[in-house]
């Protein structure tokens, strides 16, 4: 599958007419093998090795990851009284200028993917009016004094944002996408109201979030989301990818499988990078198709060629420095792990090299003209023509 990366080019050959060129088949999108698909037709010579201490391993680690018992305390409690008071904003029609709709939990405190030390929850806020720039800073307003009000002794503040408003206390944080209606979305102008790109995304994350919990709330799905957003922390390869490919990819590792049971935490993880390192996420693969949008969108086509390049060639990396033992480093319970994508490393006696990258960036070629140029292409053309009479 290496020889996949960087082709530069993925897609159908059309005519203006819309078919296949003469000449050409059409683009069939290939699905990167998987051995968990088709295990069956690969039977094991050897016994399964042991890895008892890679599963505890993994367990430690989202035991690391997963938010204390105060941090879950100090954002339940905020977003609880944030919730009232929106929900009786919401009963009390016509009593403020801002009129909603609904509102939802989406975000990794819905999913229960939050990590440690980023104490944020979000809600999505769906307006029955025009979201102007205004309007949402005064809802902002008045909630904070609402709360304020209940609460005089506890210290808020509230910040706009492009994408809604956040309020904060000591130790927690909850962010307020702004969302309306789909009949307004025709009605926006780009300088009086949010951006129709934020706006469409706060309504992705609600059937994102819908999805998740119908689909994916299986505790091993939701234990290896949270150990991918530490590796996309941790190595800069990773960070292309964004909180919706990594919960798609969890689920997929851990559900997609024949028997549609849950594998284990330590299979599901290895999986999961092998997935990436075959070009789960480069041109031409099939990828993972979005089950929130219509028609078959392929999740990582957000990313350019060379992030797709960067996101495998780091997963192939850590395939091989996990099939040699080096799990404990992968995971950050063995000091820093950033150097193995620059440097070779040993493990058991044997030495990894990390991948290369497949795809090269083309430079832009600029033509430059002076002044004269206009003049000079003339006087060349001129000659061009008295050669041809002569």
């Amino acid at each position: 599958m290496r020889g996949e990366r960087g082709r530069g080019r993925s897609g159908r050959f059309m005519t203006r007419g819309g078919g296949s060129a003469p000449g050409f088949r059409p683009f069939v999108p290939h699905i990167p093998f998987d051995l968990y698909v088709c295990e069956m037709a690969f039977p094991r010579l050897n016994p399964t090795p042991d890895e008892t201490a890679f599963s505890d391993a993994l367990l430690k680690r989202n035991q690391d990851l997963s938010p204390t018992s105060a941090e879950q305390s100090s954002i339940l409690s905020l977003v609880t009284k944030i919730t009232n008071v929106i929900d009786n904003l919401i009963v009390s029609a016509g009593a403020v200028e801002v009129e909603i709709e609904e509102m939802r939990q989406v975000g990794s405190y819905k999913k229960g993917t939050m990590i440690s030390g980023h104490n944020v929850a979000d809600l999505v806020v769906i307006l029955k009016i025009l979201p102007s720039l205004e309007t949402v800073t005064a809802l902002g307003n008045k909630v904070v004094e609402t709360l304020r009000t209940q609460d005089p002794s506890e210290v808020l503040s509230m910040l706009p944002n492009e994408t809604g408003f956040e309020i904060s206390s000591a130790d927690a944080t909850v962010k307020i996408l702004i969302a309306t209606v789909p009949p307004n979305m025709r009605k926006l102008e780009p300088d009086v109201h949010i951006d129709v790109k934020h706006l469409q995304n706060s309504l992705a994350a609600v059937r994102h979030a819908r999805w998740f919990e119908e689909s994916a709330s299986h505790s091993t799905v939701k234990v290896l989301v949270r150990l991918l957003k530490d590796l996309r922390t941790r190595f800069s390869g990773f960070e292309p990818l964004t909180p919706w490919m990594l919960d798609l990819l969890g689920h997929c590792a851990v559900m997609n499988n024949p028997t549609r049971q849950p594998l284990a935490l330590n299979v599901a993880f290895r999986r999961s990078l092998q997935m990436l390192s075959s070009g789960l996420f480069l041109p031409g693969s099939a990828g993972i198709t979005d089950p929130c949008e219509n028609g078959h969108y392929r999740v990582f086509t957000v990313m350019n060629l060379e992030q797709q390049d960067m996101v495998c060639l780091t997963a192939q990396t850590l395939v091989r420095v996990l099939s040699h033992g080096g799990y404990m480093k992968i995971l950050g319970l063995d000091g820093d792990a950033s150097y193995l994508m620059e440097e070779l490393s040993t493990w058991d006696g044997v030495t990894v090299k990390p991948s290369e990258k497949a795809y090269e960036k083309m430079p832009e070629l600029e033509l430059e003209m002076d002044e004269d140029g206009d003049a000079e292409m003339e006087s060349i053309e001129a000659k061009e023509s008295k050669d041809d009479k002569e």
